[in-house]
């Protein structure tokens, strides 16, 4: 083998394993943030939504219902949580925000939940990172987040997490 194309392989081995660790230390990170941040952490699945204009009829909200599966943290007691977040449908008006989560009926997730000190309703941590779906994988059929990380670790990495508070 030729030691120009030799050194290239080692070179582009090790970009690509820096790459990976340092993602993996940053979701570790992300997640340890979200957990420690958030007043709620559960698995769910959304059973409804209800989109309404707010007072002045200068935004709609959304209000989704999650049926709880399981609490990682926090309210360990209620079946279901009312989740507000900014956008959605009204008659023939529709409003999309960037960097906020975005619900889908009959949608698994895992979501970091703040409760808003004016309102009392709980709202999605740190916008669109504070919402994650779940899905199976087709070839393990064990449930995954769409970015392929393994519910079950994810879980016992936000309990970690929560230990250490």
């Amino acid at each position: 083998m030729d030691t120009n194309y030799r050194y290239l392989l080692l070179t582009l081995a090790f970009i690509c394993g820096f790459y990976i660790t340092s993602y993996s230390q940053q979701h570790s990170a992300d997640i340890e943030n979200l957990s420690k941040g958030a007043d709620v952490v559960l698995t769910g699945r959304v059973v409804h939504q209800n989109s309404s204009w707010n007072e002045d009829r200068l935004k709609i909200y959304t209000n989704a219902t999650i049926q709880v599966e399981e609490y990682l943290k926090g309210n360990t007691t209620e079946g279901s949580i009312v989740v507000t977040y900014l956008g959605g449908e009204v008659g023939d008006v529709g409003e999309l925000y960037t960097h906020m989560p975005k619900f889908e009926d009959d949608e698994e997730i895992l979501v970091f939940l703040k409760r808003d000190q004016r309102t009392s309703n709980y709202k999605v941590f740190n916008g669109e990172e504070g919402k994650l779906s779940i899905v199976y994988d087709k070839n393990t059929g064990e449930k995954v987040t769409t970015s392929n990380v393994l519910i079950n670790s994810l879980k016992a990495q936000i309990r970690n997490s929560i230990k250490e508070q």
